[in-house]
């Protein structure tokens, strides 16, 4: 029972946070949407929209990386090409890049091992990746991850961040503008602010990893997360590997 109310049972729309909504919702869900908007979710989008591949990897587990290189992956990095989105706004058509996070890219490779069909979505490509999503699920509930950001202390725990929540909250409006039924209070309170949020792009600026961002001198990054629907991409994991199937 207590599984039951933590999945949101009844409702067509779901908002969980982090891995743990990872294994809450993946079992009820027909598609899970990972969430990560600085910057693992943008920077899949900029490099999936110009033909490259992306394999997730989770964070600091060396014999993934190892795995990816022996499998011809470019391992993010290596080159110029990182988990910045900036970085790869030139990236060639055709190459595999290997991008570890310890957000969005380890949610990925989590809800994959679930079985559960896994799309990375961002405010880039929301409508793309929402419209994706309901016609993969299937009739089935869609889920959709906010992967959150880490304190930096001990033990790194979640910090539920806004990029992250307007990011879903666009994802859902856009479901819900396409018709889908009924969403979770969750997820309808996460279209809701990013529905009443003016200046998507200016608000990702001034907040707290935006403004962390900006301060280490990677200002383009956050402004290339902040464009909402510029994009068509829809990055979904196929054979443990990110590709846009739109």
């Amino acid at each position: 029972m207590t599984e039951t109310i933590y999945a949101q049972d009844g409702f067509d729309i779901r908002l969980e946070w982090g891995a743990e909504g990872v294994d809450v919702l993946a079992a009820e869900c027909g598609v899970l949407v990972i969430v990560d908007v600085l910057s693992f979710s943008t920077a899949v989008d900029v490099a999936v929209s110009r033909g490259a591949r992306i394999l997730p990897l989770p964070y600091k587990d060396e014999r993934a990386a190892e795995a990816a290189k022996a499998a011809g992956a470019v391992l993010g990095g290596e080159r110029e090409w990182s988990l910045r989105p900036a970085s790869l706004t030139d990236i060639p058509s055709g190459t595999l890049l290997a991008l570890p996070s310890p957000n969005g890219a380890s949610l990925c490779v989590r809800a994959a091992a679930t079985g559960v069909r896994v799309v990375a979505g961002c405010l880039r490509n929301a409508r793309s990746v929402a419209g994706h999503a309901l016609a993969a699920a299937g009739g089935r509930p869609v889920g959709v991850i906010a992967a959150g950001e880490r304190w930096s202390v001990d033990g790194r725990p979640l910090r539920p961040s806004f990029e992250d929540f307007v990011g879903a909250g666009a994802i859902i409006a856009a479901m819900r503008v396409l018709g889908r039924g009924k969403p979770s209070r969750e997820a309808a309170a996460a279209a809701a602010v990013a529905l009443a949020t003016d200046d998507l792009d200016v608000a990702l600026t001034e907040c707290t990893s935006g403004v962390e961002l900006i301060t280490w001198g990677h200002p383009k990054d956050v402004e290339l997360a902040g464009e909402l629907d510029v994009s068509t991409a829809a990055p979904v994991l196929v054979d443990g590997v990110l590709v846009d199937v739109s």
